[in-house]
């Protein structure tokens, strides 16, 4: 209750000062409803800097959750004589409370700083930093007017930050940060990480190239060194508003890792997923199973993932797609297995400002899991549909619904995933500044 009422009053602060100021960045994507359908960070040399200027924002996101889940797996006792494939009891209620705290600093004409802070997730109840970047548009830092005709059409971010890999972490729920996200849940496969590095973007009459490196790590240490090789990500695409009602999107990305003591890519949102205990044992909590409902490949030691995705928006009507290949293998491994996912959304908004929407979403990953000691590896399927809706309240509230089935085929008996099925109704209110 200590932590809520913290969480709390630092967002009223933030919202205070935030509607005092309302100050806009340069070269930034706005935290509420003028940042949907934004990608990457839009590129203007055109400059309102003046002098040092912080703003501060924030999210507020909670859930009221109605789900039902089964399976038909096989018994497995442990130690104590407990069933570990004996789903968790749902019931009728609220989740936990999550908050973000922003922090947007902008340091020198084309210099921004950006941090973002976790005041409450479902895996860290407690404060702790997700990330952070220093954008340069331009190098006027270095000496008026130098490399202006480069910088006109570059960007550079450095820092221990969300990383560019393909175009559906740009429409995710980053934690409380919902608002970009048309559904409550994330895709099956989540690609998400936060890793040190840093990215070159050139961005020209709608064309987008990318090319970035990190240092393979989601938690920094130095004690290992050799362990962990360089990750590698390269995105290219086109983007272009075609006339008053039309917009065509499409990029494909790339992510690499050619050795690491464990990736990420699939395995680094710390906040945790929306569908709190479906397909849970008895034994499950809410933070330390904080990955309910998703799949993760399991390459644990080298991964190459390719994602290409489509947009299109003409009046109200939305479409992003997904289609996405995934490599990879753990060190145990000496061959690769493969992991497939596609993603398809339609939306339409309508009503003043496009204030109204309703949407569906089909999800689906086939792949292969690995091999234990007691079972051969297993070729699964899982699939999602949602169905849903929400209204922007004002800019900064949202409040949305979904229905959601999600099934699973294709695991042992033994798995707590056998036969499983969860699907029932979820509503969300988003405030974000």
């Amino acid at each position: 209750m200590r932590n809520l009422f913290t969480v709390a009053l630092v967002l009223v602060s933030a919202l205070a000062i935030a509607q005092k100021q309302q100050y806009q960045l340069d070269n930034w994507r706005p935290y509420d409803k003028t940042g949907l359908s934004m990608f990457e960070a839009p590129k203007d040399t055109v400059t309102t800097f003046e002098e040092v200027k912080v703003r501060i924002g924030g999210a507020f996101a909670l859930q009221y959750q109605a789900l039902d889940h089964e399976n038909n797996a096989d018994p497995v006792l442990n130690s104590n004589n407990v069933n570990t494939n004996q789903l968790a009891n749902l019931g009728n209620n609220f989740n936990l409370a999550t908050a973000n705290l922003d922090i947007d600093v902008a340091l020198f004409d084309g210099v921004n700083l950006h941090l973002r802070t976790y005041l409450s997730s479902r895996h860290h109840p407690e404060p702790y930093v997700k990330g952070g970047y220093i954008q340069i548009d331009k190098l006027d830092f270095i000496r008026k007017g130098f490399m202006a005709e480069t910088m006109k059409y570059t960007t550079v971010k450095i820092g221990h930050m969300e990383n560019n890999y393909g175009d559906a972490h740009f429409r995710r729920s980053d934690n409380a940060l919902a608002i970009y996200n048309p559904f409550v849940g994330n895709y099956i496969m989540d690609a998400f990480t936060t890793e040190v590095g840093a990215e070159v973007y050139y961005q020209r009459n709608g064309w987008i190239g990318m090319l970035g490196a990190t240092n393979g790590k989601l938690n920094q240490t130095t004690n290992a060194p050799g362990v962990t090789s360089p990750s590698v990500m390269a995105k290219v695409g086109y983007d272009k508003q075609i006339n008053n009602d039309l917009r065509f999107r499409l990029t494909g990305s790339l992510y690499n890792t050619a050795q690491s003591a464990r990736t990420y890519l699939y395995g680094g949102d710390r906040a945790g997923s929306r569908y709190y205990f479906v397909m849970e044992n008895t034994l499950a909590t809410s933070s330390a199973n904080y990955s309910s409902g998703l799949v993760t490949p399991g390459f644990t030691n080298e991964l190459t993932a390719i994602m290409i995705n489509p947009f299109v928006k003409y009046k109200g009507f939305e479409f992003f797609g997904m289609v996405e290949k995934v490599s990879g293998k753990t060190k145990a491994e000496v061959d690769e297995r493969d992991f497939t996912q596609l993603g398809a959304e339609l939306i339409y908004r309508f009503g003043k400002n496009e204030n109204l929407y309703i949407a569906g979403r089909y999800n689906n990953v086939t792949g292969e899991t690995a091999a234990t000691v007691t079972l051969p590896s297993q070729d699964i399927d899982v699939t999602r549909f949602n169905i849903g809706g929400g209204w922007f309240m004002t800019k900064n509230i949202l409040v949305k619904f979904e229905y959601v089935n999600q099934k699973y085929d294709g695991y042992a008996k033994t798995n707590i995933l056998n036969e499983g099925k969860f699907n029932g109704f979820v509503a969300e209110a988003v405030i974000a500044f």
